[in-house]
């Protein structure tokens, strides 16, 4: 079914009475965009912050009443804010992304490929991944980071943990290198459900498990995640990695690096280990 997409600039005005007019106006959903690139890159715990400006983007029914729409919104706004009404066919949204998605490598023969694509190295350890609404696809910093990370190392036979697994990216690459199991965590729900099925597709859910292993016994962790988590869980992540271990962490600007490195030091030998456009990864091994 098509929908009427309505889009319309803020700016610095607060957004609830928008989005509450424009439920009460039959909208059917309301989505609140930065206007101007101005990434929150960690808001602090228990906050929902927002951009300096504000776009709200509001889908209807295609015979909405674009008029009376306009009229309810103009009050709220001065006459020179423009409100854009455009005709949308229906897709599966979560999902479009994915037509530029094309197969990536990290480091010598690791590769990551959207649904149906292959590649033709002959060495190539390939992830099949479709990340629904989980995050994690390759395309971000961080995550090539680890990618990289994980390549770059001798996983087999290794008990691996993927702490914030997202579309678990990471535990099936390390898998798919070899590691004898990993263990994927996360608290979002469809973070677990998107891993489960990718590691179904992978061939590999026999040895990947939702949840925490026993304390200790990690000897490969990577949390890619953000610094002010990682310092807060600096000794909850410590636990689960054994002696002479290795941590991986990234989700981190290079700015925060130190601050991080400072949490972890007093268990690891721990040092920063690359960078990629603004993002760093730290490397260390446990003490015995």
């Amino acid at each position: 079914m098509p929908f009427l997409c309505v889009t319309v600039d803020v700016g610095r005005r607060a957004p609830e009475p928008f989005e509450t007019l424009l439920f009460e106006l039959g909208a059917t959903s309301v989505t609140l965009l930065d206007a101007a690139d101005d990434p929150v890159l960690e808001p602090a715990p228990g906050a929902t912050p927002l951009w300096p400006t504000v776009q709200i983007r509001a889908l209807f029914a295609q015979d909405a009443d674009r008029t009376r729409i306009a009229d309810a919104l103009r009050p709220l706004l001065n006459d020179r804010v423009a409100i854009d009404f455009r005709d949308l066919e229906d897709r599966a949204w979560e999902r479009e992304w994915l037509r530029d998605f094309k197969p990536m490598r990290f480091g010598r023969r690791l590769w990551i490929c959207p649904g149906g694509q292959r590649v033709d190295a002959t060495d190539a350890v390939c992830v099949e991944l479709d990340p629904g609404l989980a995050f994690g696809t390759g395309t971000h910093p961080t995550t090539a980071l680890c990618l990289e990370w994980l390549e770059a190392r001798a996983l087999d036979g290794r008990t691996i943990v993927d702490y914030g697994c997202g579309s678990g990216v990471l535990g099936i690459a390390a898998l798919r290198l070899g590691a004898r199991e990993v263990f994927a965590i996360d608290i979002d729900p469809q973070a677990e459900l998107a891993t489960r099925q990718n590691a179904a597709r992978n061939g590999v859910d026999d040895r990947l498990v939702i949840g925490p292993p026993p304390a200790g016994t990690a000897s490969v962790l990577v949390a890619n995640i953000l610094a002010g988590p990682l310092i807060e869980l600096a000794a909850s992540i410590t636990r689960l990695v054994a002696p002479r271990g290795e941590i991986a962490l990234s989700g981190i600007l290079v700015g925060q690096a130190e601050a991080v490195t400072a949490a972890y030091r007093p268990w690891f030998d721990i040092g920063l280990e690359g960078c990629r456009d603004d993002w760093a990864l730290l490397g260390g091994r446990r003490g015995v």
